[in-house]
């Protein structure tokens, strides 16, 4: 009899066990928790190793992608339309690219199947930066120069929206292309006039060419456009939305972290990045803290407002920038987009 009831009692248990393990195995399989095992993600960056993108390098040091389940390995972007078709292309996961950019390529055909899930920045940081010495002050100083950035840039691809707005002749100012990483070295070393940037370079355009920089902000004569926003495939994100989202809250927890504790955050950036100066990565962010919120995202981070989206998309098909017309839905998912 003993015997018989030390029998049925590891059958139980043996029993209960394995229902235990067959119920975590589903909940793993559905995607509803994180589970043990980590998806392998590719990450890239906006536009190269900067300070303004050392927020990715946070959420993996800190171990916030880690907590969400992923292994992410980061790779330096290289502008907004090398970073969409690389994500479409399959060769990465996820990506900031400026959302204006966004709406060019997609409006005018050069690109699709992405779709923005996130903002990182509430206002438009692109600018044309040179430094003084140049004879360049005002807009109108533009023409007849010579300009270097990544021909995906975003810089680069609005500027003649810009100059139409700005009042100059985009036909009188040359582009030249050059690399994320180096063109700061290419300015300083005078081969060109000027270069496409975001405004918070400031500190490293001074850094690295020992002058005074003059920055010319897009978001002086272009009002209502965001800087720039996370984005995934819309593949990824009709097959995946649970990690859409588990995604975006580790990068904007890496961000605000980053923008709470800049000086940490460029230490992190230059571990894991070659030719990083911490003190200009840090001066970036504080720089940026004051693009990351606004009046419509309140203390919310991430937030993107259809409004604000669709004025977006006047003012580029009033510049005549945009081949055909958008909705704001066409380019983001506001069900994956946190809320405010």
């Amino acid at each position: 009899m003993r015997r018989l009831t030390r029998t049925v009692a590891a059958a139980t248990i043996a029993t209960a066990l394995a229902l235990v393990s067959a119920c975590s195995s589903s909940d793993d399989a559905d995607g509803d928790n994180v589970g043990s095992s980590l998806e392998q993600v590719t990450y890239l960056t906006s536009f190269g190793n900067f300070g303004r993108d050392s927020y990715a390098w946070v959420a993996k040091e800190k171990g916030y992608f880690k907590d969400a389940g992923f292994d992410v390995e980061i790779k330096p972007g290289q502008g907004t339309g090398a970073v969409i078709q690389t994500i479409v292309g399959g060769q990465a996961h996820f990506g900031p690219i400026d959302l204006t950019g966004g709406l060019l390529q997609l409006g005018n055909g050069d690109a699709k199947d992405f779709v923005a899930v996130a903002a990182i920045q509430q206002r438009t940081m692109a600018a044309i930066a040179t430094v003084d010495g140049t004879g360049i002050t005002t807009p109108k100083d533009l023409e007849g120069k010579t300009l270097a950035d990544t021909p995906g840039s975003v810089v680069r691809n609005l500027f003649p929206t810009y100059a139409r707005m700005a009042g100059i002749d985009y036909t009188k100012v040359k582009w030249v292309n050059g690399e994320a990483q180096t063109l700061m070295g290419t300015l300083a070393s005078g081969s060109v006039d000027g270069i496409g940037q975001f405004v918070v370079g400031q500190p490293t355009i001074e850094t690295v060419t020992k002058k005074k920089a003059v920055l010319l902000p897009y978001s002086n004569v272009m009002q209502d456009l965001y800087g720039n926003v996370l984005i995934t495939s819309k593949q990824y994100a009709s097959e995946k939305p649970e990690q859409v989202k588990r995604f975006t809250e580790a990068v904007l927890k890496g961000l605000e972290y980053a923008l709470e504790h800049p000086d940490e955050a460029a230490e992190i950036l230059a571990k894991n990045a070659e030719a990083v100066v911490p003190a200009a990565a840090a001066a970036e962010l504080q720089l940026m803290a004051g693009y990351v919120r606004s009046s419509n995202s309140g203390t919310a981070l991430g937030t993107l407002d259809s409004g604000r989206v669709a004025k977006s998309i006047a003012i580029l098909r009033g510049a005549g920038a945009l081949k055909s017309d958008l909705t704001p839905d066409q380019i983001i998912d506001f069900n994956l987009a946190p809320k405010a």
